[in-house]
């Protein structure tokens, strides 16, 4: 968009002065994000929602109202500073918390955490404090209602739900690429019986229902510049009632890996027991004692469900044509599949490990 159009974009926000820059955010790949700067020096950051992801922006922002304005409360009562340690959401001008332009594109705005940096990787140490952060969104959320969100997103993390689709997308073959990736299907399906874990214990009260985050990347946590702590936690466009072992297993998957996702050298990934430990202090230092010892046991079995989750979605894709997931070259998503696959299976083999590890900071 040109300074014209974001100009007029702005002039819905209830800003504190003036908006005298724009600059595009160039992280991210899901919303459009501009750094707005005001005439009294203050600065934003505005974003207009993918509604072709979130398709019902209203609920998304619902959810983004309720869980921040209950952190503030609590960020407050402990003497914390409730505009840099959670997002702060930027009315209009009209009264809402969202502005639909023209064109139907959805706009909100959020006020912009300073002297705060996000990370693309990490060592130990940083992953440790990112660590931390996320168990203490989870604590300070521990008595939110989980179920009065709404679920944004609908079977987002149901990897029963997702194996069905796995399933579709074998027998439509729409792409004609089962036979030759028979061996990896074969693997997916061998596992098909353990998919239910974290359904059936939500269902059964063993796992209790929270409050997720369900992108718990690295890069969702701005670190204080000066103490290198994680302040905030942001991207809450996918806040959901659902599990911990979401939020803990998807940080796991992504960061515990000794390699990218697409990483074709097979040989090369595996799971770094170094970053498994760092970051398993830092989440349950972070937690607070507010889970239960159920959830804790469970931890390893979270970061194996959400890795092979993304493995036979990254198939499942590849199997429908390359539909869902921004591909580079044809068999993108067949290679981030078999990283995945070779990820869980390394979990399987050192699951012993990775339980003992739990264990150790448990007591």
């Amino acid at each position: 968009m040109n300074e014209n159009q974001l100009r007029e974009v702005a002039s819905h926000f209830a800003f504190s002065a003036e908006p005298v820059g724009f600059a595009l955010c160039e992280n991210g790949h899901i919303n459009g994000t501009y750094f707005v700067t005001c005439a009294d020096g203050r600065r934003y950051v505005m974003q207009q929602i993918n509604t072709s992801i979130f398709t019902r922006p209203d609920e998304v922002m619902a959810n983004i109202i309720g869980v921040t304005e209950f952190l503030k409360e609590k960020i407050a009562a402990a003497g914390g500073d409730p505009e840099r340690e959670t997002l702060t959401v930027v009315g209009t001008v009209e009264g809402g918390v969202a502005y639909v332009d023209p064109d139907e594109g959805y706009w909100r705005a959020y006020l912009c955490i300073e002297g705060a940096t996000s990370h693309q990787s990490a060592d130990a140490e940083l992953f440790a404090k990112a660590a931390r952060a996320f168990g203490n969104f989870q604590r300070q959320l521990a008595d939110y209602p989980a179920d009065t969100l709404c679920e944004t997103i609908p079977n987002f993390h149901n990897t029963v739900s997702r194996m069905a689709d796995f399933k579709a997308a074998v027998a439509a073959d729409k792409a004609g690429r089962a036979a030759e990736v028979a061996d990896e299907i074969a693997f997916a399906m061998a596992r098909e019986g353990k998919c239910s874990f974290i359904m059936d214990g939500i269902a059964d009260g063993s796992l209790p229902l929270r409050v997720t985050h369900n992108d718990t990347k690295l890069n969702n946590i701005m670190m204080d510049d000066v103490t290198g702590e994680g302040i905030c936690v942001i991207d809450l466009d996918t806040v959901m009632p659902g599990s911990v072992l979401y939020d803990y297993g998807d940080a796991i998957r992504f960061g515990a890996s000794s390699a990218a996702e697409d990483e074709v050298d097979l040989d090369k990934v595996y799971v770094r027991t170094d970053l498994f430990d760092a970051f398993t202090e830092g989440f349950i230092e972070g937690l607070g004692g507010s889970l239960t010892e159920a959830e804790l046991r469970a931890l390893p079995m979270g970061a194996w469900m959400m890795t092979f989750e993304v493995g036979i979605r990254f198939l499942g894709d590849y199997l429908n044509g390359d539909v869902y997931f921004r591909t580079h070259y044809p068999t993108h998503n067949l290679d981030r599949a078999r990283n995945q696959f070779k990820l869980v299976a390394d979990m399987e083999a050192k699951m012993p490990e990775l339980e003992a590890i739990v264990g150790k900071y448990m007591k």
